[in-house]
């Protein structure tokens, strides 16, 4: 998405668009979803979606970029209700535990995006990196904040206990991954 349409504010159809456009996205895939049925979905013509987005391809850069700001947010709201640092690691697991029960049937949209868009230099591969890597700076700023020794080796296993609870939570169907992974992670921070 281009920096001009990036900071235009959404209009309601603009909005209705996204919004259509990230269930679908999320739950039948990218591949699977046409510009024609966002527009149909959400009420417009496709040259409405067009006019806003420009293409299918920053439209999904905006639907990853919209759902990313509310995981985000969300994290964010579970972490300031935590006031030891070691309680705000631990947060986390029990964040992405209620966000996969509420939003999340399906899993990661940015590893459900890479999944679908095979090449590693496309932007969806970017906008996924830089997600997965703002993840593993906080968990080394809630690493650094508790006192930890080595933060950024912390991180490195929080992070893959995080990504390993989403995945086992969606494919593996394992209903306690996020339990799971926070118990263990509360035997690492010991």
């Amino acid at each position: 998405m281009s920096a001009t349409a990036r900071e235009r504010p959404l209009t309601p159809a603009g909005r209705r668009v996204l919004d259509v456009a990230a269930a679908l996205f999320y739950e039948r895939g990218i591949g699977q979803v046409g510009m024609e049925l966002i527009a149909a979905e959400a009420g417009v013509t496709k040259k409405t979606v067009y006019d806003r987005f420009g293409s299918k391809e920053a439209l999904i850069l905006a639907y990853l970029r919209t759902r990313d700001e509310r995981w985000r947010a969300f994290l964010n709201e579970r972490l300031a209700a935590a006031d030891d640092p070691r309680d705000r690691i631990l947060a986390t697991f029990d964040a992405i535990g209620e966000w996969l029960r509420t939003n999340g049937s399906r899993g990661c949209s940015m590893v459900n995006a890479c999944a679908e868009v095979p090449d590693p230099g496309h932007p969806v591969h970017l906008t996924a990196a830089e997600q997965k890597a703002w993840l593993r700076g906080l968990y080394v700023e809630l690493a650094t904040e508790a006192g930890y020794d080595d933060p950024a080796s912390l991180a490195d296993r929080l992070i893959v206990l995080h990504e390993g609870a989403v995945v086992m939570f969606s494919v593996g169907r394992m209903a306690h991954a996020t339990d799971t992974a926070r118990d263990t992670a509360d035997l690492l921070l010991r």
